[in-house]
């Protein structure tokens, strides 16, 4: 039998989304700065155009201005998108689209009103905005975007500079000159200074999400001292009200016990008592893993599992079996070394429970409670006068289905304190040991 493997929700992953839609607040409001900021610069570093070239400047002037007031309106909107709500993680990506086009399409417009060659389309300030929109996209966290995003702006360019073929005329001259005079230089060093900006915005963004998680990893480690892993990762999605409604649910309840281990603990040395437990422990957690149980608590040298979802039953059986060869094979290993051997006693059970999560903040604990748990730990307790290693209620293997009965001895149906039927119960033998302890 296969163990079934649950899939998990990471919560990373609710953190890099989260990171992603607050990231685009940001983005927004840098996109309003950078817009204002350009507008700022442009009409006092511009200043009065040279007379023979001020009606082409003049038709230069109000296109710049009214793609600046468009990108000023598109970051207003997704502010507003991202304010009220209504931000959708696909919107990035056309978001994206329109930051790359405004410095394509401006840089378009320049080579046309200019009637300059594509090759000389890197004299063109709206070029220099190339690393502000590169860190808009890094603030979004998501390598694709950004490889979407270098790709976009990189063919873009290439077919201006490529493609684009204008011969110069005799009145283009005039007009590239002043490409390279003072007023568009200083536009030159407004956007650097802008994209270091947002660059600096993005590292510290990049910090607050490494620092964030590091919070909620350190959080959820603690949260794992208290709880299973998987209720661990519950609880941090949810809030504390929410995982504290006790639910009704069909769990198996496994109870696991060593045999003689208070007798073989007296007079030992604690340290090595201490040893002895923890190796005991790691093989209970291991074969909880693996077939996706949850161990509920450890009480001394005892364990109490729980199985729930998908295939439960077939799951607490397979778990019971690996646990018995990974104790017989720790067992030998002992032997070997000359050390005694160990024994234990397992008892499961399949039926509804209570379950929940109890406590506060400062100290969580998952309990399932119920007839069924009581039952479980009863047929444990029976496993040593029964001279069984594993004792198992019929409910389990009528929930497993037929092929879970194979190799199993039907005992005596037995009374439990509690219960006024007797209980169907089916065992299998513990392997002959020359030692227990």
């Amino acid at each position: 039998m296969r163990p079934l493997r649950h899939r998990r929700t990471a919560p990373d992953a609710a953190l890099l989304r989260e990171a992603e839609l607050r990231a685009e607040k940001v983005v927004s409001i840098l996109r309003i700065f950078v817009a204002l900021g350009l507008m700022v610069v442009f009409f006092l570093a511009v200043g009065e155009p040279p007379e023979e070239i001020a009606d082409f400047l003049r038709e230069q002037w109000i296109f710049a201005v009214l793609s600046m007031l468009s990108y000023l309106l598109l970051g207003v909107f997704s502010l507003w998108l991202a304010r009220s709500g209504r931000f959708r993680r696909w919107m990035i990506w056309p978001v994206v689209t329109l930051d790359c086009l405004f410095m394509l399409v401006n840089a378009w417009v320049g080579l046309e009103n200019i009637s300059m060659p594509g090759a000389l389309t890197f004299l063109l300030p709206p070029t220099w905005l190339v690393p502000v929109v590169m860190a808009f996209a890094v603030l979004r966290f998501n390598p694709y975007l950004q490889a979407y995003c270098v790709v976009l702006i990189v063919a873009g360019l290439g077919y201006l500079s490529f493609v684009s073929d204008v011969t110069v005329s005799p009145d283009a001259i005039n007009r590239i000159k002043h490409l390279v005079s003072v007023p568009p230089n200083i536009v030159r060093l407004t956007m650097i200074l802008l994209a270091g900006v947002v660059l600096v915005v993005a590292a510290a963004a990049l910090r607050d999400l490494l620092h964030r998680t590091l919070i909620e990893t350190e959080k959820r480690l603690l949260l794992t001292r208290y709880l299973p892993a998987r209720l661990a990762d519950r609880v941090q999605g949810e809030t504390l009200a929410d995982v504290r409604q006790e639910q009704r649910q069909d769990m198996a309840v496994m109870f696991v016990d060593i045999r003689g281990f208070t007798s073989w603990a007296e007079g030992r040395d604690p340290a090595e008592v201490g040893a002895f437990v923890t190796e005991y422990r790691i093989r209970v957690q291991k074969a909880a893993r693996e077939t996706g149980g949850m161990v509920d608590k450890f009480i001394g040298d005892g364990a109490m599992l729980l199985f729930d979802g998908e295939a439960a039953p077939q799951r607490a059986l397979e778990c019971a079996q690996r646990l018995s060869e990974e104790v017989q094979d720790w067992s030998e290993t002992r032997l070997k070394a000359g050390r005694s051997a160990v024994s234990v006693g397992i008892g499961l059970h399949w039926g509804e429970v209570f379950s929940g999560v109890v406590g506060d903040e400062d100290r969580l604990e998952y309990t399932a409670l119920g007839d069924t748990v009581n039952i479980a730990a009863r047929l444990e307790q029976m496993t040593k006068a029964c001279a069984m290693e594993i004792i198992v209620s019929d409910a389990v293997l009528a929930a497993a289905g037929e092929p879970a009965r194979e190799g199993w001895i039907a005992l005596e149906p037995a009374p439990l304190r509690g219960r006024n039927q007797p209980l169907a119960l089916f065992g299998q033998k513990e392997r002959p040991r020359r030692e227990a302890c």
